[in-house]
């Protein structure tokens, strides 16, 4: 095999799971900004959509001991960040998510082998200032309250990702993962007195669990382990401009300057922390 086709194959994995995580992003900001359901049923479907999708994944093979950290990060991401989203408006949530999970991944490098070097900050500074160009006018003081549970969700999330370099078997790690992340979440809908529960908000939940959230991190934890810990940070980055470009397609809305140098600069980031990997 030539040396490179690994490398091409991480890029092309990596590009499935930033697209799953701004679908992901999209689905859901369309089903709690507009009230469709509330976050307490959103994530519960959610979490059972991927259960259900993933579950052939599960059967196969021996069985082995469940995973109870990694279901309980999965659990807590999905549930601070569909609580967290009712409140905060989409940029402010994405800023303040992003810079928990950087600071967590980058925490659990320092405490490993992974040793973080100079280049590997830098990348990550670069492409975490390419999403403030982005996301920084639209964002606006939140309540604390959903401040500090979407400091959970990326706590949570980095966790979760840190969690998957040592998966031998992404996909069943991750089916496992949302089978008991769902009957953690269960009682969840109790929480959403108020909120009707609609067709379409159900159809994006399903959606959301089945397709953005069960098989795109599947493709995720198979990229995980063939990263160093600050580009899984830095690569979530483009989660943002991603989902820019897909408003930009889907939704008609404009193509801006801000959009073009967060872009190059959340590449660039990626690319510097690629630098001692690939080198």
């Amino acid at each position: 095999m030539h040396p490179t086709t690994p490398r091409v194959a991480t890029v092309i994995l990596a590009a499935l799971a930033i697209l799953a995580f701004a679908g992901n992003s999209l689905l859901a900001r369309a089903a709690l900004a507009d009230g469709q359901i509330g976050p307490g049923s959103f994530t519960a479907i959610r979490l059972a959509a991927g259960a259900a999708v993933l579950l052939p994944w599960l059967l196969r093979g021996a069985r082995e001991r469940p995973n109870w950290r990694g279901a309980l990060a999965l659990f807590l991401y999905c549930g601070a960040f569909s609580f967290a989203y009712v409140e905060l408006n989409a940029a402010t949530g994405a800023m303040v998510l992003f810079a928990a999970v950087q600071i967590t991944i980058l925490t659990a490098s320092f405490l490993s082998d992974d040793r973080i070097r100079a280049i590997d900050i830098a990348g990550v500074v670069l492409a975490m200032a390419g999403v403030g160009i982005l996301l920084g006018a639209r964002a606006a003081p939140g309540p604390i309250l959903a401040m500090l549970s979407m400091i959970v969700a990326g706590i949570a999330w980095g966790l979760y990702s840190v969690m998957g370099r040592s998966t031998a078997d992404p996909a069943r790690r991750t089916a496992g993962n949302f089978l008991l992340a769902a009957l953690f979440s269960a009682p969840l809908p109790l929480l959403d007195a108020g909120h009707a529960i609609t067709a379409g908000g159900t159809m994006l939940a399903i959606a959301s669990g089945a397709i953005t959230s069960g098989l795109g991190y599947v493709v995720w934890y198979k990229v995980v382990p063939r990263l160093p810990h600050a580009t899984v940070g830095a690569t979530q980055l483009a989660t943002p401009v991603v989902a820019a470009i897909a408003a930009a397609v889907l939704l008609s809305e404009p193509l801006t300057w801000r959009l073009a140098l967060a872009a190059l600069l959340i590449i660039g980031g990626i690319a510097a922390t690629l630098r001692r990997a690939w080198a």
